[in-house]
């Protein structure tokens, strides 16, 4: 977001400026990492929080929650939308594709498992888990569940997920007197909080590659 950044340099600009440039892109960036999740809309949604807890306006923190929480829902509903096209069409879609790059066979199985028995808590928890949006909407997708069921649950995972990451917004700029140093902090926070599950996995990857592995080089199937 325009106002985040300004802010992380040390040069705010009048809060009505951060109100008519920064409210926009803050929906247009949100809008755009749902539908293509390479954008770190936690981070940005985190820091736009910091940048309105330090104005004036009571309901600038109100503001950032609707927009982000209608941005990632809109966002979802594209993405989603277009990837039904994608399981429709006999020839698959880039967007489908793209998505069944990202995700893993194991994290796949593992989804469309919790989808069976819990879809409305799978998809709420989708959102607040790093990375596990997209597998869950994959799941969705090649059970063919319909767009308005899947906005039923996604419209409640939005709410929750914007209002986790504007807490972390909330927490950096209430410990920092300054709105940059809670952005460098909320920021942080997010970055660690989405690359904390990769690494549990590679390290967990790791070990089982060791527990199948004997001193010498030998593994147990050539025991």
């Amino acid at each position: 977001m325009t106002g985040a950044l300004l802010a992380a340099v040390g040069e705010l600009p009048p809060e009505s400026t951060q109100q008519a440039v920064g409210y926009p892109s803050l929906f247009l960036l949100v809008a755009l990492g749902a539908l293509v999740p390479v954008v770190p809309t936690g981070a940005i949604v985190s820091s736009a929080a910091v940048v309105a807890f330090h104005q004036a306006s009571p309901f600038s923190l109100l503001v950032v929650f609707l927009l982000a929480s209608a941005a990632a829902f809109l966002g979802d509903l594209a993405l989603y939308w277009l990837g039904q096209r994608g399981v429709r069409s006999r020839n698959g879609s880039r967007r489908l594709a793209a998505l069944r790059a990202r995700v893993t066979a194991d994290r796949l199985a593992q989804a469309q498992e919790r989808l069976d028995t819990h879809q409305v808590s799978v998809l709420v928890l989708s959102r607040l888990v790093p990375a596990g949006r997209v597998p869950v909407m994959l799941a969705c997708l090649l059970a063919r569940m319909p767009l308005r069921r899947f906005a039923r649950g996604d419209a409640a995972a939005c709410l929750a997920w914007a209002a986790a990451y504007q807490l972390i917004g909330i927490l950096g700029g209430s410990l920092f007197p300054e709105p940059w140093q809670g952005v460098v902090a909320a920021v942080g926070l997010t970055v660690l909080i989405s690359a904390a599950p990769a690494a549990w996995r590679r390290l967990r990857g790791a070990g089982r590659r060791g527990d199948g592995e004997r001193p010498g080089g030998l593994r147990h199937e050539d025991a």
